[in-house]
């Protein structure tokens, strides 16, 4: 019989019913279980600050802190993210071996932000698990257009204006 404990399990003795069916008999037996510790990890960032600014067409460098504030050391941590559409996430490591209770790791997350995306705040949840503790964090980013594209957008008005005054110039009001 094997047995994991949930996430959630306080430290304790507990007792498992096992029963075994057979066409002639049934038998009960009771274990006793003894969960020694407990695994939970948490994830944020070295401030707190679950928010940023990117401009489109650009990548930023996060930091994210992983805690095992649990009892008992948590091996195969894995990251993952949710990001918009098109958007991409790596990290550095992906994987973290172990980590022991009470310790924290620094981990950079590089997010790539696709060039023409619309101005504005997306949304990126990303979250850290193993077969026993798993957490997230939704992270905020507030995309912003280059200063250029906004330049480049008011010298084809004025060049728009300029050329209807020329006109009109040449031509007269017909």
């Amino acid at each position: 019989v094997e047995l994991n404990a949930a996430p959630g399990v306080k430290p304790g003795k507990y007792n498992i019913p096992v029963t075994a069916f057979s066409e002639q008999d049934t038998l009960t037996l009771q274990l006793e279980a003894v969960v020694k510790g407990a695994y939970k990890v948490e994830l944020t960032t070295p401030t707190g600050l679950l928010s940023d600014d990117i401009t489109e067409g650009r990548s930023k460098v996060l930091q994210l802190t992983i805690n095992n504030t649990g009892s008992l050391p948590l091996d195969g941590l894995e990251l993952s993210d949710e990001a918009p559409a098109k958007w991409s996430v790596t990290f550095e490591p992906a994987k973290i071996d172990r980590l022991d209770p009470g310790k924290t790791l620094n981990i950079k997350a590089t997010m790539n932000v696709p060039d023409k995306t619309i101005a504005g705040d997306y949304v990126t949840r990303f979250t850290v698990k193993n077969n026993y503790a798993n957490a997230d964090a939704t992270f905020r980013m507030t995309v912003k257009t280059s200063l250029l594209s906004g330049w480049l957008g008011v010298l084809v008005i004025l060049l728009a204006l300029g050329i209807v005054y020329y006109l009109i110039r040449k031509y007269g009001r017909r």
